[in-house]
């Protein structure tokens, strides 16, 4: 109940500053999580990314007050949009006509209501994880970077990997893992300061960081270690269970901006793997 009434709180605030600035640090603050984790749980949870959610909703609301005869350059500046063409272009993705349209009767337009979570019975399926405190380790990979939205990532980190493994450099990590967690990883690494963050395909080492490769140090913590098997978009369902049905009744809340995913086998129909999640008690 506690989880539930942060996150609605988070999307109350949403909600009432649709016409203002908001601030994703007061959001991700009402929700008691990291801005890392509040939009990883958004995209997740919801299916679309915070900003994606941001756009719908504003541009609904801007549908509105067109069609109740405000007007296109006070509506647009007042839902974010610097200049006409810029809203004009934004309106036009979403509702499919021009703002000016829009203050026609009759006028088609698309509404996408605001989001609020509620309790649903889950919980019949069980989770398999452990709790594992481990010293600090390195991780030495390669990277790309992402954004907010998880799905969006998806559709890039796949081809990562395919690029990795034909050029020779997932051979690479392979020969470079030699410290635990031992496997491939895959890591999400993200940033307070920006929406954007790094994916690692990387290796538990202690060996020479390669050239064209990038390290990183992971400082001591607890971890929450849940198993997994399945296609690798299984991954994504047992990230959303553990954001949603874990996490809010653990005790624990998130220790740092990252995760891993440990790979314990290659076979592309039934893989084995672990996500690693940093936690620390509330």
């Amino acid at each position: 109940m506690e989880w539930l009434k942060r996150m609605n709180d988070a999307l109350s605030y949403i909600e009432d500053n649709l016409d203002g600035e908001i601030s994703v640090e007061r959001a991700s603050q009402l929700a008691c999580c990291s801005q890392y984790h509040f939009q990883r749980m958004f995209s997740y949870i919801i299916g679309v990314s915070l900003s994606e959610y941001l756009r719908r909703r504003r541009l609904t609301l801007a549908g509105f007050d067109l069609q109740v005869g405000h007007k296109v350059l006070d509506v647009a500046l007042r839902y974010g949009y610097d200049s006409p063409t810029a809203f004009n272009r934004a309106f036009r993705a979403l509702h499919g006509i021009a703002p000016s349209e829009a203050q026609k009767p009759n006028a088609p337009l698309k509404a996408f209501p605001p989001i609020s979570f509620q309790i649903t019975i889950k919980g019949v399926v069980g989770m398999d994880y452990r709790i594992m405190e481990k010293e600090g380790f390195r991780v030495v990979g390669i990277r790309i970077e992402i954004g907010d939205d998880v799905h969006a990532n998806a559709e890039k980190i796949m081809p990562f990997w395919v690029e990795a493994g034909a050029d020779g450099r997932l051979e690479k990590i392979i020969n470079l893992i030699n410290g635990e967690p031992a496997g491939l990883l895959g890591m999400g690494c993200g940033d307070e300061n920006s929406d954007n963050g790094w994916y690692y395909i990387c290796a538990a080492t202690d060996k020479p960081t390669p050239d064209g490769m990038f390290e990183v140090n992971i400082p001591k913590h607890t971890w929450a270690i849940f198993a997994g098997e399945g296609k690798p978009d299984t991954i994504a369902d047992l990230i959303t269970r553990i954001y949603t049905e874990w996490q809010p009744t653990s005790g624990y809340e998130w220790a740092d901006t990252l995760d891993l995913e440990v790979y314990l086998s290659d076979n592309p129909t039934n893989m084995k793997y672990e996500v690693w999640m940093p936690i620390k008690k509330k």
